[in-house]
């Protein structure tokens, strides 16, 4: 585990440190997609407190975008990370200019040499009705509901026997598909979906389908190509 380096906040950001950064850039568009669009995810970096700003989602929440200047709270957060090392303080309540009510975390982000290089922000805006904040957590009744399916499973096994269910109950509902290609369908479903990725999936499909592994090794050549 690499020591703490305590330097002030405009200090020791490396180009690859910024690579590191612009890393989490796709996981602030997730989060704040995930949670919707009352949910602000901001990264800011340290080496210019100024305009430490450099990803932004849903800044229309507070108003700011990418190179608006650190927080207040932004540096206390520093403050606290160099006194105690603590990265990620529960979450807290506070309201910002406007009077808005707004549930926020932060976590220092550190780069390669242990100091603290940027912060990964999530602010949920509270001020709007409680109904229009749980409608986007709902699913569009009409159109998203079963469009996708995942399985939670406890065990791989699980994993791939409840995919080539699905898988089955798929092929088995295309009227295109005959008896005779049914088992090359099955398999190109679960291959699709990255089931062969798994290391049991070969023999537990062939027992499933009734084929050899060899038959279910020559689909997978065949969907390579």
């Amino acid at each position: 585990m690499n020591e703490i380096v305590y330097t002030t906040p405009e200090e020791e950001v490396t180009d690859r440190d910024r690579e590191f950064l612009a890393s989490y850039f796709r996981l602030a568009d997730t989060v704040a997609d995930f949670i919707g669009p009352h949910c602000e995810v901001v990264i800011h970096s340290l080496d210019s407190l100024e305009n430490s700003v450099v990803k932004i989602v849903n800044g229309h929440n507070t108003g700011r975008q990418v190179n608006s200047p650190i927080t207040d709270l932004g540096l206390k957060m520093l403050s606290r990370f160099r006194k105690t090392g603590e990265v990620a303080p529960k979450s807290f309540f506070h309201t910002d200019k406007n009077g808005a009510m707004i549930k926020s975390t932060t976590c220092v982000l550190a780069g390669e040499l242990g100091n603290p290089i940027g912060l990964f922000c999530i602010n949920m805006n509270l001020s709007k009705p409680f109904p229009e904040i749980l409608k986007t957590m709902m699913p569009d009744m009409a159109n998203a509901l079963g469009a996708i399916h995942e399985n939670f499973s406890e065990s791989v096994t699980e994993t791939i026997e409840q995919s080539i269910i699905d898988a089955m109950a798929q092929v088995d509902n295309d009227p295109s598909v005959n008896l005779r290609g049914r088992n090359k369908a099955i398999a190109r479903v679960l291959f699709d979906n990255g089931i062969f990725e798994l290391k049991e999936a070969t023999a537990q499909v062939a027992e499933q389908l009734g084929v050899t592994r060899h038959a279910i090794y020559k689909y997978i050549r065949e969907f390579k190509s």
